[in-house]
């Protein structure tokens, strides 16, 4: 904080600069914004769902591989090692080609069907080799996000570029808290857990029930990017 105060220069000009208005700067103030704004509403729920599904791994994934395959640390270790060296060739490597040979609606709508595909993968796998066959199609969802912000900040003019980037981290932080809630319980529901599955009358086993769910939120949010994200595309960039 203190370095950001006193040492980076402000990149912003100075004649596109807005008083800061702590009355805006609240959820509800940044939810009023989006929705103000048709096309930035229908991408900031793209958001929303996309970081939504996101929660399964932080909830479920070390109790879902070691309660399916045994994996210690070291093979969870190796697991997020992979999943990093991935995202850093997706991120480092991809997303400029697939900008330039998809265009950026057709690249976050491949990023959320890969995500749903991967989810899908990963709750499917019978065994850990299974699941790392999975990694290289989840990665893929990486082209999600950016392609989604590349539009989203398409639709606000210059001075609104970190009000918008504050509301999408507000979006963020409320599937970071609700996420979990949800994706725990049906962990939990669809193991041989005892008392816990009992409690919720279900009798099937089903470990990949979260993965599944999260597959199904991605889903939804491929199709309410195919609805907003062409409007997005063709609007004229605002400043």
């Amino acid at each position: 904080f203190l370095y950001g105060w006193l040492v980076l220069p402000e990149s912003l000009k100075p004649e596109l600069r807005r008083p800061v208005s702590f009355a805006n700067a609240n959820p509800l103030g940044a939810f009023l914004w989006l929705k103000a704004h048709p096309a930035l509403f229908g991408l900031a729920g793209v958001v929303f769902l996309s970081s939504f599904a996101h929660v399964v791994y932080p909830s479920t994934f070390v109790l879902y591989t070691d309660y399916r395959y045994g994996w210690d640390e070291k093979m969870v270790g190796y697991t997020l090692a992979a999943v990093g060296v991935l995202g850093a060739i997706v991120q480092g490597g991809l997303i400029k080609r697939a900008v330039a040979s998809l265009g950026e609606r057709r690249m976050v709508l491949v990023g959320l069907a890969c995500g749903a595909v991967g989810f899908a993968g990963y709750g499917w796998a019978p065994t850990g080799f299974w699941f790392w066959m999975m990694l290289p199609i989840m990665a893929i969802w990486g082209l999600a996000n950016p392609g989604t912000q590349s539009l989203m900040t398409r639709q606000v003019p210059a001075y609104q570029q970190g009000r918008l980037q504050g509301a999408l981290s507000s979006i963020s932080s409320l599937a970071n808290i609700f996420g979990p809630l949800l994706f725990g319980h049906v962990f939990a529901a669809f193991v041989h857990s005892g008392p816990r599955q009992a409690q919720l009358g279900v009798g099937l086993e089903l470990p990949g029930a979260a993965f599944y769910l999260a597959g199904l939120v991605l889903i939804g949010a491929f199709f309410l990017a195919l609805r907003v994200a062409r409007a997005a595309s063709f609007d004229p960039v605002m400043r």
